[in-house]
């Protein structure tokens, strides 16, 4: 690549996660709330150099779907609760179903399924909740 050449853009399906990603947490969005504690130093992550890129694309791809559970969870409450007008909650609803239609094809792109994003946290169990 030289110089004159502007650099590559992000591909388009993750542009439309994180696009979805965004327009979700707008539409959901609660007052912060004061938090003093401070967060404890990473620990390292031994990985196999081999697998690395799969590893870590599999890891983005379940953050991004507990982001996505998480909004979703807390859209419902916000309807459940009557803080949203009927227009808002047909554009959450529709944002909401682009957001998981993106994540899906996504993921179908490199080999997975939503099912497959998940992460086992010894005796806390599952990172995410099983599917209803």
């Amino acid at each position: 690549m030289s110089p004159d050449q502007p650099p590559p853009s992000r591909p388009r399906p993750l542009q439309d996660v994180g696009d979805g990603l965004t327009q979700a947490f707008r539409l959901v969005q609660a007052p912060p709330t004061p938090d003093d504690r401070h967060a404890r130093p990473a620990r390292r992550l031994h990985t196999d150099p081999d697998t690395v890129g799969e590893d870590l694309l599999k890891l983005v791809l379940t953050v991004i779907e507990l982001l996505r559970q998480l909004i979703e969870r807390q859209a419902l409450r916000r309807v459940d609760a009557g803080d949203l007008t009927d227009d808002q909650e047909e554009e959450l609803g529709a944002t909401l179903l682009a957001l998981h239609d993106s994540l899906s094809d996504l993921c179908a792109e490199h080999g997975y399924a939503l099912e497959d994003l998940n992460l086992d946290l010894g005796p806390l169990g599952p990172l995410l909740p099983p599917r209803d």
